[in-house]
């Protein structure tokens, strides 16, 4: 894909209860403020509850070819979970899980052996005494509404915290939460 020498995009850390959107909303805030840029649009939504990589753009080709599942642009999530999946819940995430929208497409998933080294959550997840957490890595191409959450809640491991990693080449590499940095774009054609 020809991207104009004028596009621009940009690589957004966005904290856990801000909105993919400008205008806060209730007890949501908005991304104006952390983002004085006229012109640019989320490009791939996250949830206020979710936190992670957010791309923004002001070329609307751009901006579709990122968010739009026929483009396979893969999504990495590192949700961290209630429990501790085993191979049979990890291999039902990869084969594809049934949710009341349908059956998701395959996917990759696997369990991580240490916590990624992320930022301390405001507010803190909950923690239940006796209940263990995992964090587990998983790799999307489609983008349902609260998909990563209602895949590992199917598999009886509901998602404590949930933050996306990576939307295929860009990642959070170098972003502290609330901060943004420009990011070259590059080919998002199909396979």
């Amino acid at each position: 894909m020809h991207v104009p020498e004028t596009s621009r995009l940009i690589r957004f850390n966005k904290p856990y209860g801000v909105l993919s959107q400008f205008t806060p909303e209730g007890r949501w805030r908005g991304l104006k403020d952390f983002i004085d840029l006229p012109g640019v649009y989320v490009a791939g939504r996250l949830d206020a509850d979710s936190e992670g990589l957010l791309l923004l753009t002001d070329d609307g080709q751009l901006q579709a070819r990122i968010a739009d599942p026929r483009f396979k642009l893969e999504k990495t999530y590192w949700a961290q979970v209630e429990g501790v999946p085993d191979a049979a819940a990890l291999q039902a995430l990869c084969r594809g899980v049934q949710l009341n929208d349908g059956l998701t497409l395959p996917a990759r998933a696997r369990l991580l052996e240490t916590a990624p080294a992320l930022w301390e959550r405001e507010p803190p997840i909950r923690q239940r005494q006796n209940i263990p957490t995992a964090w587990i890595e998983l790799v999307i191409r489609e983008g349902r509404n609260r998909q990563v959450r209602r895949m590992t809640a199917a598999v009886g491991h509901p998602t404590l915290r949930l933050v996306r990693a990576a939307m295929g080449p860009y990642t959070l590499d170098g972003l502290a939460p609330g901060a943004w940095q420009p990011a070259a774009p590059v080919s998002t054609t199909r396979d």
